[in-house]
């Protein structure tokens, strides 16, 4: 009897193993085709079909004598200063709902989850029809400016963020702010001098996918921008792919493999935070 357990729990291990390397397998062929297309001078995609046939680092050296490090500083730009006003921004409302108990604060927490359970697609007309009424008044708020983008992302992400955040400030005990407050310590005292230095991993979860989304958005960048040069990544790779025949598909994958790298830094360097910042506000809410 016991050796049939054994085995029976042997065999179901070993069908774990397999599905592991067949979802490893599916998930890194992609980025192997993809590092072998930005390897291959060929510059086709039918041409990659053979992983690593032709090395070469032309496409590499080709990507920034275009305008590739213009579109990645662009994006980083947006997508950091976003991701630091979205956090600030989220963690002033997450507090303000935790903390205090005002008239309306049940009705705003409930408006800012029915707002964020609409499509994102459902506003973009209205974005391009504000922005463009905009432009007329405030030039650098309206079609064609980063900071317009950047409003508009901002705008995006304060529901959901302030949910995830309002759950995580909750754990934090209240006695805190009550020995602090007796100390003399003031709202902003406790805010930026006990709380926010309790809130850690939070705060780096929605930096993080704050700054990934925004790296990596493609159709509100399309709408607002209009310039080649203020182009983000997402956008200039598309300007770059949309001729499917004459397409450069080798400097597109080149392209893509770089513009990977920072996601792929940021990730390891914040990997810490992410479980602790995800579990936790789930324990109290």
């Amino acid at each position: 009897m016991a050796t049939n357990k054994q085995s029976s729990r042997e065999g179901s291990i070993f069908w774990k193993y397999i599905v592991a390397v067949v979802v490893f397998a599916f998930c890194l062929l992609p980025l192997l085709f993809v590092l072998s297309a930005s390897l291959n001078p060929g510059g086709t995609l039918t041409g990659s079909t053979d992983l690593f046939k032709n090395v070469s680092f032309s496409n590499y050296q080709t990507l920034f004598q275009k305008d590739f490090p213009k579109w990645m500083l662009q994006s980083f730009f947006i997508a950091t200063v976003t991701s630091v006003g979205t956090v600030l921004m989220a963690a002033a409302a997450a507090y303000a709902f935790s903390r205090f108990r005002f008239k309306g604060r049940r009705g705003g927490l409930t408006s800012l989850l029915i707002i964020q359970m609409f499509p994102q697609m459902l506003a973009f007309i209205a974005i391009y029809l504000l922005l463009l009424t905009l432009q007329d008044v405030y030039p650098w708020l309206g079609l064609g400016s980063p900071i317009a983008l950047i409003c508009v992302y901002l705008g995006g992400a304060l529901g959901a963020n302030t949910f995830l955040m309002y759950g995580f400030f909750n754990t934090i005990p209240r006695e805190l702010d009550e020995a602090a407050r007796i100390d003399g310590a003031t709202h902003a005292q406790i805010f930026w001098g006990v709380i926010m230095r309790l809130v850690t991993p939070i705060l780096a979860v929605v930096g993080l996918l704050s700054f990934v989304s925004t790296y990596g958005d493609f159709i509100l960048a399309k709408i607002v921008l209009q310039r080649p040069e203020d182009y983000t990544l997402a956008v200039g790779l598309y300007v770059w792919a949309a001729d499917e025949r004459n397409a450069p598909w080798s400097l597109f994958a080149a392209g893509a493999v770089v513009a990977a790298i920072p996601i792929i830094l940021l990730f390891m360097y914040l990997q810490k935070y992410i479980v602790s910042g995800l579990t936790a506000g789930s324990v109290k809410g």
